[in-house]
């Protein structure tokens, strides 16, 4: 090929195509370059040697349908390109997390299993705006999950086998609750001890438990006997300076 017909191939041309099969077995040819930009796809290009041909095109997890990769792709296509600005990025992040809930979570999920962690941290920030100041009832509601467990059970962690980011989220936010729960249970065993202290004497309390008639009597009789050892403390007292004086006259 001469110099002049390379000179007027168009660059689209030039570019290099790798082969991705989604979960539902359809097979297509995306520019290299956009998705390698996601980890798990060029460590199958780099280490494998997937992608060269429809024959070993890279099949894609399962979260990853023809409608999120197409999304994927999109994301990829814009955060490739070099030069961008950090405000362009702001926006065009803002714009393109804009969708439904459910949605919004195939996506974190696609993401998540394409390693593409830019996205998933977007996403993830998304969802969290989303369920802040929910009760635990209303975020099960936003992802369907089952509301057959206590009060207690719906605060603990749970599984995540398959590490999905929306878990790993509620568990982060579930944690948080179940740390302001212990908080407040703290501070009513505090309040509750504050109004059980008993602020009688060691002598009211053992006229209390000896069987005198109430409080009342039980503090009378305290106050009783330390006016008695009040005034035999006072007799010995005058006495022993009596036998002092005394001495000292002889």
């Amino acid at each position: 090929m001469s110099e002049v017909d390379m000179a007027v191939i168009k660059p689209e041309i030039m570019k290099s195509y790798i082969w991705l099969q989604t979960v539902d077995g359809s097979i297509q040819q995306v520019e290299q370059e956009i998705a390698m930009f996601c980890p798990m796809i060029c460590h199958e290009v780099i280490q494998k040697g997937m992608g060269s041909s429809k024959n070993y095109a890279i099949s894609l997890p399962q979260q990853v349908n023809p409608a999120m990769l197409s999304l994927i792709l999109d994301y990829c296509r814009f955060h490739q390109v070099p030069g961008r600005s950090n405000k362009e990025r702001k926006s065009f992040d803002e714009k393109f997390i804009r969708m439904d809930t459910k949605r919004l979570c195939e996506l974190t999920s696609a993401a998540d299993s394409l390693q593409l962690k830019p996205l998933v941290d977007l996403t993830s920030r998304a969802l969290a705006r989303i369920i802040e100041g929910k009760a635990p009832e209303e975020i099960r509601e936003i992802f369907h999950l089952p509301d057959d467990l206590t009060e207690e059970e719906k605060l603990e962690p749970l599984k995540n086998a398959t590490d999905d980011p929306r878990i790993r989220l509620l568990n982060r936010l579930y944690a948080k609750k179940r740390k302001e729960l212990k908080e407040r249970e703290k501070l009513k065993n505090v309040e509750v001890d504050e109004e059980l202290v008993d602020d009688r004497s060691v002598d009211d309390l053992l006229s209390f438990i000896n069987g005198d008639d109430g409080d009342s009597k039980g503090i009378k009789t305290s106050k009783s006997k330390k006016k008695n050892r009040r005034r035999k403390d006072l007799l010995k007292s005058t006495s022993a300076h009596e036998a002092t004086k005394n001495h000292n006259k002889c």
